[in-house]
């Protein structure tokens, strides 16, 4: 007799990152739900024969039967780049409550697998909400939030988030789960300490023969040259702070930068201590050099810049090639960091640049480079590029979802 196929229901399904991974455990997914149209048109390209229901909060009576119930619910509740409301957000924090009616609903569902952003398990009563509500389901569930980045199981990407593990009360193993709750340690094998990502590791997900199309444009290969000139005119000093040339205070007296009013229209003493500090030690720095600054703010016309194009952030420690480096022009300024990792995708369209030694020139990364990154199956089919950066933002890790999954069915009384 042969193992039972479990199924699942892909809730929140984005372009399908749940699926990928599942699908590699011989799980088949019976309907989907999504409310993006672009998403919904990716997710029926890669799996044709999967029903997709739109949203899901006006149509719960359409789910059929299923093993798995898994899916990534919105982040912006959580999320630190947003007002952090939790589950008080009335038009999207109620979606977790969403997702325990289904439940409640589909007494045959026996594993739950769900996401989110590292911030949610910050605040102990977020986590708490969590682990009541599943526990009132007759589900085990993690004691403490798991928090797992791609870059620990070897994929050069930092991005931490918070993943939800719970297996139905009435088909765990008792000897793999004696205590009734799932523990950290019940997860070893999940990640390997030698995975760790080193210097030089993000450039194994890029690609060969890559268009010239995401090549930088010139106006900002010529901000790279001048933050360039900049680094090597002050001796690469690190100051421990972002370079935000509007406050050197150019040409200015100590006295008149005391009244210097920024962008914002907002005097030093207004300002939060912690960046009156970083305003103070970028007005030291200037100091130090001023001779050097002042004729380069000049040959470049820097202060008639864009804003982003006055900041930088050099976290490239001793580093001074900017071709062994990772490069995002972001609305804080221009960061470089080491080739070590890439940052976490986001939804918006920071997308990392690289120099490609084959085609000799400064790049975006590809979609199917950022892919890598998320670890999409090599033939998995995008539709245009404008959007494949910001649905692999709000993607999730197919290798990680993958490792739990795996690990999740194996407390099971049963082998799947």
């Amino acid at each position: 007799m042969g193992r039972k196929k479990l199924t699942f229901v892909d809730i929140f399904s984005g372009i399908g990152g749940f699926h990928q991974a599942l699908y590699r455990l011989n799980c088949e997914c019976v309907c989907a739900s999504e409310i993006d149209k672009a998403c919904i048109d990716v997710y029926k390209q890669n799996f044709p024969a999967t029903k997709i229901i739109g949203d899901i909060k006006k149509n719960l009576d359409l789910l059929p039967p299923f093993d798995i119930l898994c899916g990534g619910f919105p982040c912006q509740p959580f999320s630190k780049a947003g007002k952090q409301q939790g589950f008080k957000d009335e038009t999207r924090g109620n979606l977790f409550y969403v997702l325990m009616d289904i439940i409640k609903n589909h007494t045959e569902c026996n594993f739950v697998i769900l996401e989110n952003v590292k911030n949610l398990a910050d605040n102990d009563q977020n986590w708490s909400l969590i682990q009541k509500e599943l526990k009132q389901l007759k589900f085990y569930v993690t004691d403490l939030p798991i928090i797992l980045s791609p870059h620990q199981i070897g994929v050069p990407q930092i991005r931490e988030r918070v993943y939800i593990l719970g297996i139905k009360k009435s088909i765990r193993d008792k000897s793999k789960l004696p205590n009734g709750s799932i523990h950290l340690e019940d997860l070893e094998g999940v990640i390997q300490s030698h995975e760790l990502c080193k210097d030089g590791d993000a450039r194994k997900i890029l690609e060969s023969n890559v268009d010239n199309k995401y090549k930088i444009s010139n106006k900002e290969l010529s901000a790279l040259k001048m933050w360039v000139e900049f680094k090597k005119g002050t001796h690469y000093e690190k100051i421990g702070v972002p370079i935000w040339v509007e406050y050197f205070g150019y040409k200015m007296s100590d006295e008149s930068f005391k009244k210097f009013v920024d962008h914002k229209g907002q005097t030093i003493s207004k300002m939060p201590k912690w960046k009156q500090r970083f305003v103070q030690q970028n007005r030291d720095f200037y100091k130090r050099h001023k001779k050097f600054i002042d004729a380069w703010i000049r040959k470049y016309d820097v202060l008639k810049l864009p804003l982003l194009y006055q900041k930088l952030e050099w976290n490239c420690g001793d580093e001074k090639d900017l071709k062994e480096t990772i490069i995002q022009f972001r609305q804080s300024g221009i960061r470089i960091k080491r080739m070590n990792y890439f940052p976490a995708l986001v939804a918006i369209n920071n997308t990392p640049i690289i120099y490609d030694y084959e085609i000799k020139c400064f790049r975006r990364i590809t979609p199917r480079e950022a892919a890598n990154l998320q670890s999409f199956n090599s033939d998995f089919d995008f539709t245009n590029d404008p959007m494949v950066y910001k649905q692999l933002g709000n993607a999730v890790n197919v290798e990680i979802i993958y490792r739990l999954a795996k690990k999740l069915f194996s407390f099971a009384k049963r082998s799947y």
